[in-house]
């Protein structure tokens, strides 16, 4: 696993590399400069903005006596969504950006969900309750 890890790590920043050298020929390195730098602000705006809506919603869930798993998933999207967005580098900030946004996150929120289900049904993952 780690392995792959990376190898996807090492790939990704290959194509970043060859993405914002491209990108640098096409507008200018200055307006590159500036295209990372606005999204990496966004990336920070936004994250915080739906994080702490979503930190809100599980506490009232919480209060509740609710299980927050769907708003979770929600804090662990919204995370790597502005981690990836203030990674510099195009195709990371593509990634974050559909993690942040709503309809695109419910998409991956299944996606997990789903991934999630068929590893504890093959025992790669186990879930262990304390009483």
């Amino acid at each position: 696993m780690i392995r792959k890890l990376l190898i996807l790590l090492i790939i990704v920043t290959a194509l970043e590399i060859v993405g914002l050298v491209l990108v640098s020929q096409w507008i200018g390195l200055g307006y590159t400069f500036g295209l990372l730098l606005v999204t990496g602000l966004l990336g920070v705006w936004l994250a915080k903005k739906q994080g702490l809506q979503t930190i809100q919603l599980v506490q009232i869930q919480l209060a509740r006596k609710e299980i927050p798993g769907q708003s979770l998933l929600d804090g662990v999207c919204i995370l790597a969504g502005g981690i990836f967005l203030i990674a510099p580098g195009f195709l990371t900030d593509i990634l974050g950006l559909l993690l942040l946004l709503p309809y695109t996150r419910n998409i991956v929120k299944a996606w997990l969900v789903s991934r999630l289900s068929k590893m504890v049904q093959s025992g790669q993952f186990f879930v262990i309750r304390r009483r």
